[in-house]
């Protein structure tokens, strides 16, 4: 590994949340990590539309937002997450948006990859929002879950339940397969999503985990120093 230290983004194919992947993105390259992008396929990846919303977002953000999603070489010339690797960065990123839970969470390359990012003493990993739901999903090689017994944050049930329908379904007409809170709690997660804070991030041992949309950017700053950035 070079002395220009490296961060991989795991991000989804259906739909990620544009904060939560560029603030972090951003705030990396500025203090000079080389970013790689995978994507389930390989193919670039697009924001979910709702998180590109000048009213939510403003007018300067959101054109801001289009343009990094856009132009950015990571984001537009992705690799596959089978060809990705953990040991060949100091970091990976799973960035979150409802997306993740069709997709990144479930898949079994990016679970690989947590993995390895969290194992032995080098490696650090940032999960964000909805893309925490993978932790429901990770299991160490004894089958236990890689999130048992460790606090984290990540998209709270509470806000959920005010974006999905009676039927769980979302505005773009998806039914939510599952809510990201529960599953990480049935697999043994110690979650406290603060709801009371204006922002949420949790860090226990290389596993650094962030609430969802208005903590991306206090997320990106844990994860620098994480680096020693």
């Amino acid at each position: 590994m070079s002395d220009t230290q490296s961060a991989l983004f795991v991000v989804s194919e259906e739909g990620y949340w544009a904060e939560e992947c560029i603030e972090p993105l951003s705030a990396l390259e500025s203090a000079g990590v080389d970013v790689t992008v995978a994507t389930p396929s390989g193919a670039a990846p697009e924001p979910d539309e709702r998180s590109l919303d000048p009213e939510s977002v403003g007018e300067e953000t959101a054109e801001r937002y289009r343009e990094v999603a856009g132009s950015n070489p990571a984001l537009t010339d992705p690799v596959p997450l089978a060809a990705a690797s953990a040991a060949d960065h100091d970091a990976v990123v799973f960035p979150g948006g409802h997306g993740t839970v069709w997709d990144v969470n479930q898949d079994r390359d990016a679970r690989q990859l947590l993995l390895d990012a969290v194992a032995g003493e080098d490696g650090v990993a940032l999960v964000v929002c909805h893309a925490a739901g993978i932790l429901a999903f990770t299991r160490e090689a004894d089958g236990s879950f890689l999130v048992e017994g460790r606090e984290v944050t990540g998209f709270p049930n509470a806000w959920e339940a005010d974006i999905v329908d009676d039927d769980d379904v979302l505005p773009d007409g998806r039914k939510l397969p599952y809510w990201v809170e529960d599953e990480v709690v049935a697999a043994g997660g110690l979650w406290d999503a603060e709801l009371d804070a204006d922002t949420s991030v949790t860090v226990d041992g290389d596993l650094i985990t962030a609430r969802g949309p208005g903590s991306s950017e206090a997320a990106a700053e844990t994860l620098l120093d994480a680096l020693d950035l």
